[in-house]
């Protein structure tokens, strides 16, 4: 089993160096190309950044692995919440109520229960993957449209500034990028997605088969936690800064991604059966981790270090509930 952990182990590393590669590829293509920065960050960005988890679940769902799968979205989800956010939130505390983030947040929320609805009606097929996606395009057009609106209130010298201060935000964008190297970042993500997939995926097959624990277990746990690692670098970056609405924007964004888009996608390479056991506990805590941060969003409660704590210790206990 110890060469299966380093292969898993090596798995994740090249996902994680794979996906960045290709979001830096792609944000600068797309720059260099006209695409405006609004655009960039709402599409490729985002779905860039979940490259791994979505080249993960397709790969389960094609070894006849769903657990790992499905697992893989429902424990980034909880995790991103309780480890993604407590973790900043120990370390120097977020002021949440500088964020304005009541309408994203709401998406969230209504993203959460179309996924428990769909999950309770399962299996997952490619009609129920067609409507997650049709949900993803309302979330997209939703943040398109707001923040049209934000600039027009704006007024056409503010919208400057903020495109402007856009492209320098947006993760990966290098105006000094070369076209050669920008195809060197597109190639090395395209090429490693797939082949980090392959050796986290049955690496994990074969731990959950040694340690005698279901494919779920691994998915919830050891996959979750390892495809949460470029969110929680993040998060604390923010924390450190005392950006508090990029932290807990990246943790809202990614959960939402995470249920519509990849999912969704997922379904197409065939049939997702939901796990008797995920449909007893860890989808009520995946959902009840996201309703906990409700007084924060609309209270402006500060994530301060007792919560982090808290946080952290729930997360633990989940995951000692999991395994045993």
């Amino acid at each position: 089993m110890t060469a299966d952990l380093l292969y898993a182990g090596l798995g994740l590393a090249i996902l994680l160096l794979a996906g960045d590669s290709l979001v830096k590829g792609a944000v600068n293509l797309s720059l260099r190309l006209g695409v405006p920065a609004l655009i960039v960050s709402l599409t490729i960005v985002a779905f860039g950044t979940s490259a791994p988890e979505l080249l993960i679940s397709i790969k389960a769902v094609l070894d006849n692995s769903p657990g790992i799968a499905l697992g893989n979205v429902v424990g980034s989800n909880t995790a991103n919440v309780l480890l993604v956010l407590g973790v900043p939130a120990l370390m120097v505390g977020l002021k949440t109520a500088e964020c304005d983030t009541r309408r994203t947040f709401v998406l969230m929320l209504g993203s959460t229960a179309f996924f428990l609805f769909t999950c309770l009606i399962g299996p997952i097929t490619w009609v129920h993957g067609m409507g997650l996606l049709l949900a993803l395009g309302f979330v997209l057009l939703d943040a398109f449209m707001t923040a049209r609106i934000h600039r027009r209130e704006n007024g056409e010298r503010a919208a400057a500034a903020l495109a402007a201060g856009e492209i320098e935000e947006i993760e990966g964008a290098d105006p000094s990028l070369s076209w050669p190297k920008i195809a060197v970042f597109l190639v090395l993500g395209l090429l490693g997605l797939p082949l980090g997939a392959d050796l986290l995926v049955d690496s994990s097959i074969n731990i959950a088969r040694a340690i005698g624990v279901s494919e779920t277990v691994i998915g919830l746990t050891l996959v979750a936690i390892g495809t949460s690692l470029p969110e929680l670098a993040t998060t604390v970056m923010a924390a450190l800064r005392r950006q508090a609405d990029v932290a807990l924007g990246n943790v809202i964004g990614s959960n939402m991604f995470n249920l519509l888009a990849i999912v969704g996608v997922a379904s197409f390479f065939g049939t997702i059966p939901v796990p008797p056991e995920m449909l007893r506990f860890d989808i009520w805590v995946m959902a009840a981790a996201s309703v906990l941060l409700t007084p924060f969003v609309f209270r402006g409660w500060p994530l301060n270090r007792a919560w982090g704590i808290g946080f952290v210790l729930i997360y633990v206990l989940y995951l000692v509930m999991v395994l045993t």
